[in-house]
Parts: C-alpha cells; structure tokens; sequence
C-alpha cells in the first residue's frame, strides 16, 4: 500500500469516526499533495509524500515557536497535535549511531575536505530522507570535516 492510498484511508476513517482535528490535518496534507501533482503534472511517490510532509511539520515547528513567542500557547498545542498526527505518515526514524555510521560512510566515499559538503549532503539526503533531521546531520558533516 502506498502512503497516499494510507493517507486517502486515513481521511475516511477519520471521517466515519468524526474525528474533526485528524481529518482537518490529513486533508490539508492531502489538498498539497494534489497541488503539487497539478502544479508539477506528476504522480506522487512515497519519497515525494514524505518531502511534503517534511516540510509541513518544519512549517509546523516554525509557528509554534512564533505562537510561544506570541503567549499563544493554545495555537502552539494546535500546531504540536498537527506534527503528531503528520509524524505517523513518516518512516521510522534512525538512531544517532546509524547517523553516524552512514556519515562515515559519505565521507569516506566523497575523500572529505569542506570542499566536498555539498556532494557529502546531497548523498546523505537521498538515504535520510525523512529518517533524520537534515540539520543536526549537516551540523555532525561539519564537525567530521573540521575535526
């Protein structure tokens, strides 16, 4: 089953369970997905459901910040339940030591040297899509290389 036919399941279930803050959330998510396909003029796949999702919970964490900053903390609890729920749709993240280990592996394979970040990220990105936060992963690259 792909992850747009479980989002699509999903959004009925929710309906029959009337379950209003779950469907509003995966309609949103399925209402991007259907823009992205008209605007692109493609078939979704999993990894580009997830590149959507990604960015949703990255915007999600951006307003509570903003909300928090704002003495909103009822928005900021709105945007949390919105990552939770968003979060079940994205695969089992890895372990610190997998990071590792699969930056190791990047840097053996590009010959290191700060030169080479962006050809060592754009390798790492491919395999951590949606598995790791890609920030604390550049901040591990560039430890790696300056150390």
């Amino acid at each position: 089953m792909t992850l747009k036919v479980r989002i699509t399941d999903d959004m009925k279930a929710a309906m029959r369970a009337k379950d209003a803050q779950r469907l509003t959330t995966i309609r949103m998510l399925l209402a991007a997905m259907k823009q992205r396909e008209v605007d692109e003029r493609i078939e979704l796949t999993d990894a580009d459901v997830v590149a959507i999702i990604e960015k949703m919970i990255k915007q999600r964490r951006e307003s509570i910040v903003q909300y928090e900053a704002g003495k909103r903390p009822e928005l900021a609890a709105a945007e949390a339940a919105e990552i939770a729920l968003l979060q079940a749709y994205m695969p089992q993240p890895l372990s610190d030591s997998e990071i590792d280990a699969m930056v190791d592996a990047a840097l053996a394979a590009s010959g290191g040297g700060m030169a080479a970040m962006g050809k060592i990220m754009g390798l790492l990105k491919t395999q951590l899509a949606g598995r790791a936060d890609m920030g604390r992963v550049s901040a591990k690259v560039k430890a790696r290389l300056a150390g």
